[in-house]
């Protein structure tokens, strides 16, 4: 059998952090996670589009940045498990807070919402 040659690709992963960790928010209670994530969502969507956030934490509960993981219409959006994770990854994160808004106001989860957050659990 003949040996064969691959060219594969280097994979290299990178996270710059824009701050230094010290200057960093650190989340001790409920009210500090949405009090941030407030701080980072855009008043012109909240009420027209579901947005799916995503806060990544540090051991000690610093943040290390908020994504805007997906955006969709006025009943709905899709979060790709892979894609939260490979960020969480990427970044190092020991712990992540998920957050989405409901353009309609209602506060009750919906059950698509308990199904997803089962599903990301258990893909945690």
């Amino acid at each position: 059998m003949g040996e064969k040659n691959y060219i594969l690709q280097e994979i290299d992963i990178v996270y710059k952090p824009l701050k230094e960790m010290v200057t960093r928010p650190k989340i001790a209670c409920p009210e500090d996670a949405i009090r941030l994530f407030r701080e980072n969502w855009d008043d012109m969507k909240i009420g027209i589009q579901e947005q799916f956030k995503v806060m990544y934490l540090n051991r000690g509960n610093l943040v290390l940045g908020i994504s805007n993981l997906s955006t969709g219409g006025l009943s709905g959006t899709v979060v790709d498990p892979k894609v939260l994770f490979a960020m969480a990854l990427k970044v190092a994160a020991s712990a992540v807070i998920l957050a989405h808004n409901h353009p309609s106001g209602t506060l009750t989860p919906s059950d698509c919402d308990r199904k997803l957050t089962q599903k990301l659990e258990e893909v945690g």
